[in-house]
């Protein structure tokens, strides 16, 4: 642990958040980049009988695997990388620094602490979602191209993307974005902080204790948002550039987080929703350690420097 206090809210200056955050989403993003995405790749595939598909219909991480490097080399598994690190970094020092500012709020209120890192962690979440969420459509997007490319760079893709979508373009499925990451940070942080002081008296090597408790709240918050990610994916890739994508098998969706679910659940079955599970999980699992790990451990150093105090 990064030592000073015994929840996230009491260690480091808002600047010092704001630079561990920043630093923990850098290094996060680079060590899961590949298994991102693998899961988003699945994510839009659909159930379909059509052999014309069958390229993309893949039905699985490995054979996704091998088709991505046979068909794009090792590049394509960092495909979306620059956008994604900007997110990423964008995110985390929002996040943290969202995170610390509420709960020093809501301490006042003498509310139960898990109540607190729940509502905490959900406006974090939210508040980070919102602000990244162009570039988070913009990973997705880049992504989800194949050997043949839809955009050729970030800057070709922002005038695209304004040109014909218009700014609403850059927010399509913000709705589905806000209703899984509320819940998912909601449970990530409050299992977390009540899991850290556990593994903290049990003294693990390396600091491992933030790395476990970032695992175990991850797999838990993960498992019950899923089917939201999964939405958010298919919409972000709507629009004039949707046969582009994923092989052209992303059917049309109707507007909204309900119609959309709904829409894949009847044509794909409860199957359909959590495509992808299994590598959002061993993606979720690594990526909330090291993001935990990297934070506590930044901030530490921070702190004994002196910087941001």
């Amino acid at each position: 642990m990064s030592g000073g206090g015994e929840h996230l809210k009491d260690e480091g200056s808002s600047r010092q958040v704001v630079v561990a955050g920043a630093c923990a989403g850098l290094v996060s993003r680079f060590c899961i980049a590949p298994l991102d995405v693998i899961k988003i790749r699945l994510q839009l595939q659909t159930y379909s009988p059509s052999p014309a598909l069958t390229a993309w219909n893949l039905g699985g991480a490995i054979p996704t695997f091998k088709a991505i490097f046979r068909d794009e080399g090792i590049r394509g598994f960092w495909k979306g990388n620059v956008p994604a690190e900007l997110l990423y970094i964008t995110y985390g020092s929002t996040q943290f620094f969202t995170y610390r500012l509420v709960s020093q709020t809501l301490k006042s209120l003498s509310i139960p602490s898990p109540i607190e890192s729940f509502v905490s962690g959900g406006t974090a979440g939210a508040t980070a979602t919102t602000l990244t969420y162009p570039l988070d459509l913009l990973r997705t997007r880049f992504a989800a191209q194949g050997s043949a490319k839809v955009y050729h760079s970030l800057l070709g893709s922002v005038r695209d993307i304004a040109c014909t979508e218009g700014i609403r373009g850059f927010f399509q499925g913000l709705g589905a974005g806000i209703a899984q990451i509320v819940p998912y940070m909601g449970l990530f942080f409050s299992t977390y902080e009540m899991l850290r002081p556990t593994f903290a008296r049990l003294s693990l090597p390396y600091g491992s204790g933030d790395a476990t408790a970032g695992i175990i709240a991850s797999i838990a918050a993960k498992t019950g948002v899923f089917p939201l990610d999964l939405v958010r994916k298919r919409l972000q890739v709507q629009g004039p550039t949707r046969e582009r994508f994923a092989g052209g098998m992303v059917p049309i969706y109707g507007k909204g987080v309900w119609k959309t679910g709904n829409e894949i659940l009847r044509n794909e079955g409860w199957r359909g929703l959590y495509r992808g599970l299994s590598v959002g999980l061993v993606k979720a699992a690594p990526a909330s350690a090291v993001t935990m790990w990297t934070y506590e451990r930044v901030l530490r150093a921070l702190k004994e420097s002196g910087f941001g105090a």
